[in-house]
């Protein structure tokens, strides 16, 4: 009976200390690295970006896609009574020609910024890359109208232009050539302002070239000129394919800014006689007199899926390379 007694007792100071030693590993498991202010900054600094992504960058483009299915002016209130469907689209496809010359104009862009402008930084960015005298300066030259905005570039070559006092106009009457009507004539205006956004776009893609160029590995370099490559074989067949990222980013960024040109054709022009735009015929039509805010949501529709495109293409390739990786 005794030894009964003492096996009971035994158990109960047994379950007792399992039972002990149990609670401090369930507070283990609600224990955390984070503290709670740790945790109410960590949501501030995720929730106020995401906040701001989504009322200043997805909201509009979904009020956009919305309004593109109307016809609504912004004199107006907004009723049932004003959606279309896709009236819009059909009316830009088949009854409003300037759409097609402004997409005409903006493919146009994309080609001479990527054919002609990109290759132009490219080759700045290999000659700086080999640390010639006088590098630095050259590189704050090229990237000088990286700085100014698009607006100051067209009125700088608004001036450069100008029939009275151009720069232009005098060495070609100095030397008595014909003189152009620059931003008069539409068969020849929409090129002189690709001059002058060229003149930008080379600066910025020397820069991020050359940075480029700066994280190549030399040995490679090395290697090519030991197996009796010169300068040129050597960027054809090492360094152009190693530096694949920055070429791809490269003609992400040269899509994107030829999609996305207003500033120095609507300094000069408006937009019009040879210069129209899809941007341009966006503001044209939303905020103009002509108040087709719905028609203007339709063309900003359009322009949004194009420059989608190569968006999709590289983050696409850029998740295929950490999956890869």
């Amino acid at each position: 009976m005794t030894q009964a007694r003492e096996d009971n007792a035994l158990d109960l100071a047994g379950s007792q200390a399992g039972q002990a030693g149990a609670r401090p590993s369930r507070r283990r498991r609600r224990f955390s690295v984070l503290t709670r202010r740790d945790k109410i900054l960590l949501g501030l600094m995720v929730g106020f970006p995401l906040f701001l992504d989504l009322a200043l960058i997805w909201g509009p483009a979904l009020v956009s896609i919305g309004l593109s299915l109307t016809n609504w002016r912004n004199t107006q209130p907004l009723t049932w009574d004003n959606f279309v469907g896709l009236g819009n689209f059909e009316r830009l496809a088949s009854a409003y020609p300037p759409f097609w010359e402004g997409l005409k104009h903006n493919v146009l862009w994309f080609l001479v910024l990527m054919l002609i402008a990109t290759p132009i930084g490219m080759f700045f960015a290999v000659l700086l890359d080999r640390d010639i005298k006088g590098s630095r300066f050259y590189q704050s030259i090229f990237y000088l109208p990286v700085v100014l905005s698009l607006a100051v570039i067209g009125i700088i070559w608004q001036l450069q232009y100008s029939a009275d006092n151009g720069f232009i106009d005098a060495v070609l009457g100095f030397f008595n050539l014909p003189k152009p009507d620059w931003f008069g004539d539409p068969n020849i205006n929409l090129w002189a302002a690709l001059v002058a956004a060229s003149w930008r776009h080379v600066g910025y893609i020397m820069v991020l070239y050359l940075a480029g160029l700066k994280s190549v590995d030399p040995s490679l370099r090395e290697a090519a000129s030991i197996d009796g490559a010169n300068g040129r074989q050597t960027f054809q067949h090492v360094v152009f394919w190693v530096m694949m990222p920055i070429n791809v980013v490269i003609v992400v960024i040269t899509t994107i800014e030829s999609l996305r040109a207003f500033d120095i054709v609507y300094i000069i022009n408006q937009g019009k006689n040879g210069l129209e735009l899809l941007s341009v015929l966006i503001t044209n039509n939303s905020i103009s007199e002509a108040n087709l805010t719905g028609f203007g949501a339709a063309i900003a529709v359009v322009l949004l899926v194009i420059s989608l495109v190569p968006i999709v293409i590289f983050l696409s390739w850029m998740m295929r390379e950490d999956t890869s990786a």
